[in-house]
């Protein structure tokens, strides 16, 4: 069973509905989950909010907080996962942000991706260095990376 059946079937059995906030991934977690008959009984919505004035417009993601941080950071992850709950009928969200290459800099390399995932009484947050592996590779493990986060929040 892979990881969007299983996320899918727990998310189900705890009527939990699924939004999602994604930047360098483009979609990617919310077609993992749609891929799959019967999803829509749990994937609410997806963001796909590329730049900063999608992530404003869309998620509420504050201007203060890109210009502190900028897009690839924990705080704008944060923001984004909290901002696709409140712009939904989700109880569960979870939010990418990222550098897929190629490029990126000393400060923000290629391969570094931030995550977020809110209910509604928390968020959490964590940047993963998945490396200069290439544009697709890094956002196949980034969308790896949020099922994995979604199921373990499930579990």
């Amino acid at each position: 069973m892979n990881l969007a059946t299983q996320i899918l079937d727990l998310a189900k059995e705890s009527g939990t509905m699924i939004a999602t906030a994604e930047s360098c991934t483009g979609g990617m977690v919310m077609v993992a989950l749609t891929d799959i008959a019967g999803s829509s009984a749990v994937a609410e919505r997806g963001f796909v909010t590329y730049t900063n004035n999608a992530k404003m417009q869309m998620l509420g993601v504050s201007g203060a907080t890109l210009d502190a941080h900028g897009a690839v950071s924990e705080q704008v992850a944060a923001e984004m996962a909290k901002g696709a709950l409140r712009n939904s009928e989700a109880t569960l969200s979870v939010s990418i942000t990222g550098i897929a290459g190629p490029g990126g800099s000393d400060h923000k390399p290629e391969g570094r991706v931030c995550f977020g995932i809110a209910d509604d009484k928390n968020c959490l947050t964590q940047t993963v260095e998945f490396g200069a592996l290439g544009r697709p590779n890094v956002r196949e493990a980034a969308r790896d990376y949020a099922l994995k986060m979604l199921l373990n929040r499930l579990t």
